[in-house]
């Protein structure tokens, strides 16, 4: 190729370039003269004055790439900082990279130096039961307690209008409304009864009542009595039936009891996987069939395991279930059926799991179960994530039903044998 020919060539490529730049430009210019366009005509609709239109209209394109830079800018230190942060420092003592030693042609003997030792953290002593319930109760203690000695502390006697935030306090802090009117009727009548006007004797006699309703069903689960103890499990998804289970096992392995374990939540996908791995953590037997089998052979097999390898303990996980399905409802009849050949008496316990968080709703779950099977107690998980712990009391004051256990946390030892006592205390201690 000759000199001239490849002159030709680059100054066509140079050229094919500059007319490339050259359109974008020209696009680039007649979209900002569009958006200019737009812009002045809603600045016209909006009443800006026509001499002040076109200066807005730069204005507003200006501040939105200033806005756009200030982004890409922000975005380019974030990610240099998470780079930086990925690299290891040198140890002391290391030699870094790139960095030679040099030697020295005699040794130089160190003088010996008192070795420096880190002081070592001792680890947090473990949180008690009481001051882990404390913790799990934190958020309806704030919702319910704080306002309470809000409203006590800024009031000059038991009145109406007392009578009434106290009222609206109780019902947001999901106590119920037949339960809030029985809880301020009996406030009411001690406080005039005993002329109490002091905001912390007022506080004392409000908890002094909550504790009184608590204590009208208090009634641990007692297993005891039957061997093997039945304990079926229900409730609608999601509320934490397995968990609650597997803690349960865990719970009862550690008291020395021999546990079984039955499957018959044949409907869910990995329900009986959850199960087996809580029964390898805990080294308890899970009986189990086949995905979408029925439910009640399940059943029917974990009995037969239960007698024949003299267990003290049974535990049937069932499928999650809405009271209102007919055919569910009636599945769980024919469990009680199945168990009840089996082994005497069984049932001996059927546990229904509420979730805390769900407030008010929980309470109607437990009554339209309490009427289609016959709930024995209460399994109530999920109170620390929740600011509607007043259900805790609900459920005692209006169905009867006693609370055999809450979930105040994530591990093991979080899901406790309800305590009226130690729950008020907890409740009520000031933060």
């Amino acid at each position: 190729m000759q000199w001239s020919e490849l002159m030709e060539s680059v100054y066509q490529s140079w050229r094919s370039v500059g007319e490339f730049f050259s359109g974008v430009l020209v696009q680039m210019s007649q979209w900002l003269q569009q958006v200019i366009a737009w812009l002045v005509a809603h600045y016209a609709q909006w009443g800006v004055p026509a001499e002040q239109q076109l200066l807005a209209a730069y204005a507003t394109i200006y501040l939105a790439a200033t806005v756009l830079v200030l982004l890409l800018v922000w975005r380019l230190v974030r990610r240099r900082r998470q780079r930086g942060q990925k690299e290891k420092p040198t140890k002391v003592g290391e030699v870094g990279p790139g960095v030679v030693e040099e030697e020295g042609e005699a040794e130089t003997v160190a003088e010996p130096s008192e070795e420096i030792t880190a002081p070592v953290e001792e680890p947090a002593a473990p949180l008690s039961l009481y001051d882990r319930m404390r913790s799990g109760l934190a958020k309806t203690s704030s919702a319910l307690v704080g306002r309470i000695d809000t409203l006590f502390t800024g009031a000059s006697g038991v009145n109406q209008e007392l009578l009434e935030e106290l009222e609206e306090i109780l019902i947001t802090a999901d106590c119920g409304m037949k339960t809030t009117q029985m809880l301020v009727d009996a406030f009411q009548k001690q406080a005039k009864e005993n002329k109490v006007t002091d905001p912390e004797a007022l506080r004392e006699l409000l908890k002094a009542e909550i504790r009184a309703l608590l204590n009208l069903n208090v009634a641990p689960l007692a297993v005891e009595g039957h061997a093997p103890f039945v304990l079926m499990v229900i409730g609608v998804n999601g509320v934490g039936k397995t968990t609650t289970i597997g803690k349960l096992a865990q719970q009862f392995t550690r008291q020395g009891k021999k546990v079984i374990l039955g499957a018959a939540d044949t409907f869910r996908a990995a329900a009986a996987d959850q199960l087996e791995v809580w029964g390898e953590r805990t080294g308890v037997t899970v009986i189990r069939h086949a995905e979408g089998a029925d439910p009640a052979a399940v059943a029917f097999d974990a009995a037969k395991a239960a007698v024949a390898r003299k267990a003290d303990i049974m535990i049937l996980d069932t499928a999650g279930r809405l009271h209102t399905k007919v055919n569910l409802m009636e599945e769980m009849k024919k469990l009680y059926r199945v168990l009840g050949r089996e082994i005497d008496g069984a049932p001996h316990e059927t546990m229904l799991v509420l979730d805390a968080t769900t407030g008010q709703n929980a309470l109607v779950q437990a009554r339209l179960f309490q009427e289609a099977v016959g709930v024995t107690g209460i399994a109530l998980t999920k109170l620390d994530g929740t600011a509607k712990g007043g259900m805790a009391v609900a459920i005692g004051a209006e169905l009867g039903l006693p609370v055999r256990y809450v979930g105040i946390g994530e591990g093991v030892d979080d899901l406790r044998p309800f305590d009226p006592e130690m729950f008020v205390d907890a409740l009520f201690e000031k933060r």
